[in-house]
């Protein structure tokens, strides 16, 4: 299975905890909106089917990982 690089499946998280505050707060449609687009996609990444087991796999991948290690996806 490919994996996400450590850079993006960090800022995924961070989106999702981020969108997740925001509807929480203020219930915008936009937001669970977009709230879904990063649930998705973080899904995709992991190689799961739930936003709670996507969110495990990725802060699994993250732990120990080099994920400030931006240096493939610079051009």
């Amino acid at each position: 299975m490919l994996m996400a690089h450590p850079a993006v499946l960090k800022n995924l998280v961070e989106q999702y905890e981020t969108l997740s505050c925001r509807h929480a707060e203020n219930g915008s449609e936009e937001a669970r909106m977009r709230m879904n687009d990063v649930a998705y996609t973080l899904c995709v990444s992991t190689g799961t089917r739930t936003v709670d087991a996507a969110l495990t796999a990725a802060h699994r991948q993250l732990h120990g990982a080099r994920a400030e290690d931006d240096s493939l996806l610079t051009a």
